[in-house]
């Protein structure tokens, strides 16, 4: 996971959304332990606090419960909870291209246009190498 520190999107959140991805996409599977507080606070180049704050929030959502004495382990229902909330992130994003065009006056048509040439410029390209 790579650590924007120029964006946007606050560091913890940025921890948050990579470790969501990772169990969404199977590299964390349920019964697992993701890295210690302090493994991902070196491996990230951030503040340990930082993490207990994603960790925190990644425990809210219930993709990870706390086991006494061995840290955090992804919940059993994870995989199925970030697939409906990366869903939903997308689901978002799209919602707003399509009101940003509307606002600017464009058709339907045009939107769809717009929108299949983007999926045609990413055609071929895995998705993770798109993931800055």
């Amino acid at each position: 996971m790579r650590i924007e520190a120029d964006s946007a999107t606050p560091v913890f959140l940025q921890i948050v959304e990579g470790i969501r991805s990772a169990i969404a996409s199977g590299v964390y599977r349920p019964g697992e332990m993701i890295p210690s507080v302090r493994q991902q606070a070196v491996a990230s180049l951030v503040n340990p606090n930082t993490v207990q704050r994603a960790y925190e929030q990644l425990e809210r959502d219930g993709l990870v419960v706390s086991r006494m004495g061995m840290g955090m382990v992804v919940a059993d229902d994870a995989k199925e909870i970030a697939r409906r909330e990366i869903d939903q992130g997308i689901q978002e994003i799209f919602a707003k291209g399509i009101a940003m065009g509307c606002a600017a006056g464009l058709s339907q048509a045009m939107i769809d246009k717009l929108y299949r040439q983007a999926r045609r410029e990413t055609r071929g390209q895995s998705c993770r190498k798109m993931i800055p």
